[in-house]
Parts: C-alpha cells; structure tokens; sequence
C-alpha cells in the first residue's frame, strides 16, 4: 500500500472535533478530545475497551451529544441532535453491535426508513428491492433481498449493515469494528470495498481490535486510552509496538502463557452429533469428540463450519440433532438448556447483546440471570444473597462498573463479555463452551479473559472455544481440532503447524464423514 502525505491538499479535514468532552454519571468517556477526519483517507481509532472510541463515534453520528467541546463541518460548527442530523450532513456508521430487526427482510433491513415511494404514495418495493440485489453484487455477497435476516448467521447480517450505511452514500463513513464477525474472504471484499469509496473521495474511520488490519488498511491513526488522546499521527512508519504501547503504556504482556498444569479424566464426551439441514446434507456431519478436566480444546474454522451449530447442539437449542452427549462417562438425556446447564454445561455465546445479556436489565441482573435458583427460597429471591453474589463476581471478573445496578448497556463491549463469561461460571460448570469469546473486545480484555480461561482450566474445568483466529487457536488452546464443512477435517497438538491448520480448515479436506477423533 502506497502510504499518503500527510498534508491538506492530499486528504483535507472534512470534520473536526476541538475540545470534546462527554462525561456520564460517575465516568468521565472523554477529556478534552481533538481528532480530525481526512476526507479520502482511513482514519483508524484504536485503544482499549472503554476507551472512550465507541463513545466519540456516536457523538459524530448524533447518537449522543457532547458535555462541551465542538464539532465543525468544512470549519463550520455543526450541532447533531439526532442521527438524522447527521445522517443529513453526509455521516453514515456501522456500529459494532449490530442494528437490525431479525423478522424484516434484508432489503427491509437496508432501507429502513429511507425507503423510495411510487408518486409519493406507497413504498416501491421492486426499487428496494433491486438497490439490494445490487449492493449485495458490490459486496460480492449471494444473499436474497428478500431473505429474512434472522435466518442469516452473524457474518452475513454484518455484511447487511454494511450495505445499510453504503445505501446512504456517506462522506464520511464510520466501520466500527466491521470485520469482526467476517470470514477471510468477506475481510478482502472490504477492503476492496474501502479502497474504492477512498478513491471516490469517503473519509472513513476504521475502529478494530485487529492491529495487522490497521496497519494495512490504516492512512491516519489515533489512539485513545481513558478518554485522552495518546497518540496521533499519520501512518508512515507505525507498527504494531508502537499502537500497543500507546494503548495500554506498560500492561503489554504474553498472556497466552500455559499454567503447566495436568489434566484430569475426560469430562464430556460427543459422539456421531449430527444436524440435518433444510435442503439436505448436514450443518453438523457427524462429529465425535472428547475433552479431559483442565483441558482447553480449540475448534478452528471458517464461517460456516459448523462449529457454533456444534456447540448449540450441546446446549439442546437444535431438538433436530442426533447423536449422545457424556458428561463425567453420564450420558446427557435432558431435552432443554436448564436441564444441560444443571448437568454442567455453560455456553458463552457469540453474539453477547442477543443470545448473552438483556439489554434493559442491570449488571447485577445479567450476571445472576442463570442462577437465580442458589437465592430462592419457595416463591422467595433473597436480594440480598444475590447482590453478594453478583458483586463477588464482578470483583472476580474485574468488570469496570460504578454500581451493579447500572445498566449493561453502560459497560463497553469487554466488560459486557466478562459479564457474560461470570454468568456462565456462577452456574459451576464442569465444561465450559466459549464461541468467539473475544470477538469485538481489545488486546487489554483479550488478555484478561485468556488468563482467566488459563486458570479456569488449571481448576479442573474443561474447556471447548470456538475461534476464527488462528494466532488465537494456537497460542490457547491444548489441542485443536479443525472443521470444514460440518467435519471434523483435523486434529493437532500443541505447537501445531499455522500452515496445516489453515489447510485443515479449507472446505475442500473436509471429508464425507468424520472419524471419531481420539483425546
């Protein structure tokens, strides 16, 4: 990539903030933030969760109003009161929690809100309709417009709110974290994508957690660490060591570091798990696999892998699947999520806003929701048993809350993840299922939650973690196995081969039918 000069005539400021402050009740999200946008340009937003960078985004998109400072247009003050002010001024987002409605169509999704009239009268459905057909074209996406996207998994639905803010034609476009539930594949359409709105004159903000995307996508960066800005320069020169240390200063460390501990007797074994899908064939093609007490086992694969559909076998969302399920050599007959979560089975899921947490519900809420049972008596919740309880959690988890009866909206996306996670661990598995557990969150809590996981092992629970990083799945895990195409297609050790992992992952090894893997 051909790294730009950083003057005016080159990438000119089309936005600026001077000053800006935004201080919630008992936090302070922004100190006196200056930041520029460069029209033609990726202007990359890095720090660490509760940072402050979702917050200056949703100031720019009109989300939320700045306590004081300014923004200016072309030098021109501009107050946004609401998103449709600044949706007006040229500003579209991609928020990193995504904002759809799963029962409307994509094309509905696309355009909500925004949909074109026949003589002013009724929407024209087969304009709609066809502006999505050819934004999921320019997305190099096969998905229907008239799909309904709650039949979609995650990865697409990103791609549908990245067509969202493309239908508005943004001068300035915010992607936050946008390829954090994206395949390799669908990464390199948007890149594509962004290079292409950069020569048509977008300025674009990028914010992700992946650092080796911001090097090579990135033309300006800024970082954020509590709210300040600690850096901010052009990216001629950057690497990765620099971006970490102006993240965190001196927390940087290895985390991924194994405790050395032994494992203990198998704790859950799956045998010929099988889930038919609609058309024919299998999401999940007959995989048999084991996990021992203390041991953290990766599975590694591409979207659509089946390995998410695996893991919600085990916790009975799919009455559909086939196979037997072990818990301590005990096999698993329980039909629903209570009766597995009684046998010893906790799942942190993918999604936390949709499948992990109720957004109208405080931290002390969520974090007790799934074991509400250990403070009932008859018809009677202690409160009090349960707020000691959560708050032992919280402190356990290092979640950063004021209160836990602040809202879980409240918390950035990190500290939403360890709420999900000390969920889960308050039930008392034996076997503890993580899908993507650190999609979306920075290096800071990623290395806060692998320690934990490090030390929940060591503790004797065993753990299965589905990723889609594969520095991830091979620095954490005891032993990885690989799926394609709802297989099995390897399995490896400790100190696996990056290359063999990745060519297990490929949909062409996947074979007919797995064979039972042996721990």
């Amino acid at each position: 990539m051909t790294l730009p000069q950083q003057n005016g005539e080159t990438h000119p400021v089309g936005l600026t903030i001077r000053g800006a402050t935004k201080v919630y009740p008992g936090t302070v999200a922004l100190k006196d933030v200056d930041f520029d946008i460069r029209m033609g340009a990726v202007n990359v937003l890095v720090g660490e969760n509760g940072a402050g960078k979702s917050t200056l985004m949703k100031v720019i998109a009109g989300v939320e109003t700045l306590t004081s400072g300014e923004i200016c247009i072309k030098g021109q003050p501009v107050h946004f009161r609401t998103k449709d002010d600044a949706v007006a001024n040229g500003i579209g987002i991609v928020f990193q929690e995504l904002n759809l409605f799963p029962d409307m169509s994509v094309s509905e999704n696309v355009f909500m809100a925004r949909e074109p009239a026949r003589f002013g009268i009724d929407i024209d459905h087969v304009l709609v309709e066809e502006r999505t057909r050819e934004l999921m074209q320019r997305l190099e996406q096969d998905i229907d417009p008239n799909t309904t996207l709650g039949h979609l998994r995650i990865g697409q639905q990103q791609v549908v709110e990245i067509a969202k803010a493309l239908a508005q034609d943004a001068r300035i476009l915010i992607l936050d974290e946008p390829t954090s539930a994206l395949s390799a594949a669908e990464v390199e359409v948007l890149f594509r994508i962004i290079d292409e709105l950069k020569a048509q004159g977008v300025g674009i903000v990028y914010i992700s957690h992946r650092l080796e995307e911001l090097i090579r996508v990135g033309d300006y960066i800024t970082v954020l660490r509590d709210g300040e800005i600690t850096g901010s320069r052009s990216m001629q020169g950057v690497d990765i060591p620099w971006i970490v240390q102006a993240m965190i200063g001196e927390k940087s460390k290895d985390f991924s570091e194994s405790l050395g501990h032994e494992f203990g007797k198998e704790v859950f074994r799956a045998e010929e798990i099988a889930l038919p899908k609609m058309g024919g064939g299998f999401m999940v093609d007959h995989v048999s696999l084991s996990v021992r007490a203390g041991e953290i086992l990766g599975l590694y694969g591409l979207m659509g892998a089946g390995r998410s559909e695996f893991l919600e076998c085990i916790m009975a969302q799919h009455p559909e699947a086939r196979g037997r399920f072990f818990v301590d050599d005990r096999e698993m007959r329980e039909k629903h999520v209570s009766g597995r979560i009684a046998r010893g089975i906790a799942l942190v899921p993918e999604d936390r806003k949709r499948d992990g947490l109720v957004q109208i519900m405080s931290v002390r809420e969520n974090i007790t929701l799934s074991s509400l049972f250990q403070f009932t008596t008859l018809f009677h919740l202690s409160l009090r048993k349960e707020a000691a309880r959560a708050a032992e959690f919280i402190r356990r988890m290092t979640v950063k809350v004021a209160s836990p009866d602040n809202p879980i909206s409240s918390l950035s996306g990190g500290n939403q993840q360890k709420v999900v996670i000390g969920k889960a661990l308050m039930t008392g598995p034996k076997v503890l299922l993580m899908d993507e557990p650190s999609r979306g969150i920075d290096i800071g809590a990623k290395a806060e939650i692998y320690h934990k996981m490090r030390a929940l092992a060591a503790d004797g629970i065993g753990i299965i973690f589905v990723t889609s990083d594969l520095e991830e799945v091979l620095a954490l895990s005891d032993r990885i196995i690989v799926m394609a195409n709802g297989c099995i297609s390897g399995e490896f050790g400790r100190g696996a081969n990056a290359a063999e992992v990745i060519a297990a992952a490929s949909p062409a090894s996947a074979k007919s039918k797995n064979k039972d893997m042996v721990s």
